[in-house]
């Protein structure tokens, strides 16, 4: 190569170096800019806190630290790189590949290289100068300068990164982390939630401290109960524990009597003539055997009669662990802050700012759900764990149905499964203990059997509970109602009869959360537009319905409506039933509470069934129980209080069988005589200076005085409890009656609840025996029988319910001979066969024509049998209708 040659050489070298060293420090600069952005992605990931409830994942947070930001600084800067086409790109890699190469390997036709080049580096030369002299016009092209300036950003400004700017889409954070619809919230927003998180992780330690304490008290006791039962068991139940394989008499000789002797002085069993170590061996070994079981069968029991030392120290410590109680009922708010632990973890390092992006959650509801736990723990740290009551006795006997909870939460009261499940089919089993109630509205605490029905009827949406009286069926429903409610539904209903409206809103009020609305007398459109715009649960009555229905028509958003004593509606040809009928159509939970669900037609029953499950077929034209029960076990749940309440005191039931006086038999002659039923089933309890009756009921009063109980007579009629009332000397409230109202019948049964023992309620048995808690009484007196056996049943379990600490006595006063005792034969036989549909009895089958004895009927041979017996010469005559005189 000559110098011209070399000379034009160079200058072609000079130009392609320009574009060529212009395109490498471009694409230097793009790389390390998009793997910082890489890396920034990497940052933003691991940074990224997840929000999981068990395996879901509700939330995932972001918190924006310092390195957060500086990862999204990186990341936006790599965003903002000028876009580059493949074919740009192309002349880019070009420039900065084979252009480059070439450049290097020409060197070795310049200077001294030329002289020391091998033979190939000046093959390579030249041939790298034959490339560069072709391209040099193209990296002069002034296209390829303009790309150059464009895709060249390295002397642009660094912009900061607004937090705001995380959020927008051009960002990309969706997809990058798996969410929807991020935002960006101020971290102040949740300062205070490592705080709460904390705070509840206290309060948690605590109420296990507690109830670790009531736990050792119960077991305690047991342990006392124990140690007595065997200091009192005989000696000889040594050899029945060894089958005679041990002699006692070296034992008794030695002065020991009881097992629990034997126990105590064990040590000393060897040093006794003609014991061995083998046979002392034995000896103790039976011994503690007997102590293990009479321990295993011994249950923490309050004994309200008797209590002990133990006793005492039991009900102590269940009251200190209920005050400490301050999170029960806050499964919602505990699941949220086990949930919440990480993120609270992260703003600890106290960032600027957190985006929340949804997952199996929409993103607005994490803070809700954050403040929620954030409230509770204020809660917490404003009143503390309430302190438990000063006489925790005195508390225990005001509200022993709560203590009772604790116990069986305790495992110290156990509830038969098969009784606690009323016999339902096993797949219906399986899916009401799948479903986790929610207690997040509800302030009592429920009885395992009580949290089944509950959820049996969220599971199976329209039902009928016929738990016995007494067992808690408001609360079930109330149970319900909260549980719908935080799962977002905010209207409820309750229709019951108007005496009882008083006790729903107590009910509602005491237990749950939930706001209760009286849709009924003054103040009810008022009480129904709170309700529309508030929600809450609304009570109304089955007279109201006429009024509210057309009220509800087109604007209702019930989740749920309950019938209290649905038997009021198992006629459906009455207007009440038709309208409940409606309202269950329409409403999409519906659940029928009665403890009585069968009368005198096992047909009235079906009706309530059909109300609830049009589309299960009961066949009533057999009686067959088995296949009854089969064909409304979809809707219907029946629990006995034997089968599920094992706490439950002891019923006495006593029929005294009394003679007539002469002004009773007087009386009772003349309405005999008159064909009136009615005047025949008071004419015994009518003269209170010689009734028989009410002389009785005076005895039984004093007696019940003197064992410091309380009483409450029942009779069907006006004049019996007003001839009651005036025999008896104490302190006698009522009476309750038909005509009281409401909220008056609920003052009444307050104040003689707060009266001293002997006190005395009389009630009409329609009008009292429904809906009331009369707990305070303990002592029940019936003053006639009544034609429906379910009558007398609601009136007992008035006073014999959950909580009920005392033994519950039913005196039923009858005469010897008339109405009482002919009523009392024939109801023997319903009594039965509601034993045998409702209780599921496996008896035979039964006539159809059995059950199907009405009242009219009933009167008409009770009147007929009477007047042959007392008057055989008259002659008989048809007996009219005959009115109820009870009013």
């Amino acid at each position: 190569m000559n110098r011209e040659e070399a000379q034009r050489l160079r200058q072609i070298v000079d130009d392609v170096s320009v574009a060529a060293d212009a395109a490498t420090q471009v694409l230097v600069h793009r790389a390390a800019v998009l793997d910082a952005a890489g890396t920034a992605k990497r940052t933003i990931r691991q940074s990224a806190v997840d929000v999981r409830s068990a395996s879901r994942l509700l939330w995932r947070t972001l918190p924006m630290s310092a390195a957060t930001i500086d990862a999204f600084t990186a990341l936006a800067h790599s965003l903002r790189l000028p876009d580059v086409s493949s074919a740009e790109q192309d002349a880019l890699n070009t420039l900065a590949q084979p252009v480059t190469t070439a450049l290097r390997d020409v060197r070795a036709l310049f200077g001294l290289r030329r002289m020391f080049s091998s033979r190939d580096s000046k093959q390579a030369a030249e041939k790298a100068a034959g490339y560069l002299t072709q391209i040099r016009d193209w990296s002069l092209d002034p296209r390829i300068a303009a790309l150059l300036r464009r895709v060249d950003d390295r002397t642009a400004p660094a912009l900061p990164f607004d937090a705001a700017r995380a959020v927008e889409p051009t960002i990309g954070l969706d997809s990058l982390l798996g969410i929807s619809d991020p935002m960006l919230v101020p971290a102040e927003s949740l300062r205070e939630l490592p705080w709460a998180l904390e705070t509840i992780r206290h309060a948690l330690v605590a109420e296990g401290q507690f109830r670790q304490s009531a736990m050792d008290a119960g077991t305690a006791l047991r342990h006392a109960e124990t140690e007595r039962v065997i200091a009192e068991m005989p000696i000889d139940r040594l050899r029945d524990a060894t089958r005679d394989r041990i002699r006692t008499s070296p034992l008794e000789a030695a002065g020991m009597r009881t097992v629990g002797d034997v126990l105590r002085q064990a040590a000393r069993i060897t040093q006794l003539p003609g014991i061995g170590d083998v046979t002392a061996q034995r000896i103790r070994g039976a011994a503690q055997t007997l102590w293990q079981a009479a321990y295993d069968e011994m249950p923490a029991r309050i004994d309200v009669k008797s209590p002990r030392p133990e006793t005492y120290a039991l009900v102590k410590a269940l009251s200190a662990w209920d005050a400490a109680r301050t999170l029960k009922n806050a499964r919602h708010d505990l699941e949220s802050a086990d949930a919440l632990r990480g993120l609270a973890e992260a703003l600890t390092a106290q960032p600027s700012h957190l985006v929340i992006g949804g997952a199996d959650a929409a993103a607005s509801e994490l803070l809700p759900a954050a403040n929620s736990v954030i409230t509770r723990a204020r809660s917490l740290s404003v009143g503390g764990a309430a302190s438990a009551p000063h006489d925790a006795w005195q508390d225990f006997l005001a509200r022993p149905a709560d203590y009772f909870v604790m116990l069986q939460e305790l495992g110290f009261l156990v509830e038969d499964e098969d009784a606690v499940t009323g016999g339902l089919p096993e797949e219906i089993i399986a899916a009401i203990r799948k479903l986790e109630l929610d207690g997040t509205h509800l302030t009592a605490s429920l009885r395992g059997y009580q949290s089944f029905a509950a959820r049996f009827a969220l599971v199976q949406r329209k039902v009928i509970i016929g738990d016995e009286m007494g067992l808690g069926k408001t609360v079930e429903a109330i149970a319900v109602l909260a549980h719908l409610r935080a799962k977002g539904s905010h209207h409820g209903l309750v229709v019951c009869p108007a005496a009882v409206v008083t006790n729903w809103m107590r009910e509602v009020q005491s237990k749950s959360s939930l706001r209760a609305h009286r849709l009924h007398g003054p103040g009810r459109v008022a009480a129904l537009r709170s309700w529309r715009t508030g929600g809450g649960v609304a009570v109304t009555t089955y007279e109201s319905l006429g009024w509210l229905l057309p009220e509800l028509e087109g604007n209702a958003d019930i989740a749920c409506v309950v019938f209290d004593e649905a038997h009021y509606i198992k006629n459906f040809a009455a207007q009440r039933a038709r309208r409940s009928a409606e309202l269950i159509t329409a409403t999409p939970r519906a659940i029928l509470l009665t403890g009585t669900p069968l009368e005198n037609r096992i047909g009235e029953f079906k009706t309530l069934v059909e109300y609830v499950r049009p589309d299960l077929v009961v066949d009533v034209s057999g009686l067959r129980p088995r296949l009854f029960r089969q064909q409304v076990a979809p809707a219907y749940l029946r629990r006995s209080q034997e089968d599920v309440l094992t706490e439950l005191p002891e019923l006495v039931q006593i029929e005294e069988w009394l003679p007539m006086s002469s002004a009773d038999e007087r009386a009772y002659r003349e309405a005999v005589y008159d064909g009136n039923f009615q005047a025949m089933r008071q004419a015994a309890a009518l003269d209170r200076r010689e009734s028989e009756k009410l002389q009785h009921l005076a005895e039984i009063v004093a007696e019940a005085e003197e064992n410091g109980r309380k009483v409450i007579v029942f009779s069907n009629f006006l004049r019996v409890l007003d001839e009651a009332k005036a025999a008896l000397p104490g302190r006698v409230f009522g009476p309750i009656t038909g005509r009281v109202p409401a909220a008056k019948r609920q003052q009444i049964v307050d104040e003689f609840s707060a009266a001293r023992d002997g006190a005395v309620l009389v009630a009409q048995i329609a009008a009292g025996g429904v809906g009331l808690n009369i707990q305070a009484a303990s002592v029940v007196v019936i003053c006639e029988p009544q034609l429906k056996p379910t009558s007398e049943w609601q009136a007992i379990a008035r006073a014999r319910r959950m909580g009920q600490l005392q033994s519950v006595q039913v005196h039923r006063l009858l005469s010897e001979d008339g109405v009482d005792r002919r009523i009392w034969d024939i109801l023997a036989t319903k009594t039965a066969l509601f034993e045998e549909f409702a209780a599921l009895s496996e008896t035979a089958d039964a006539a159809p024509e059995a059950l199907d004895v009405s009242e009219a009927e009933l009167v008409r041979d009770v009147v007929d049998a009477e007047r042959r017996r007392l008057f055989p010469g008259l002659q008989e005559t048809p007996v009219p209708a005959v009115q109820d005189q009870s009013s």
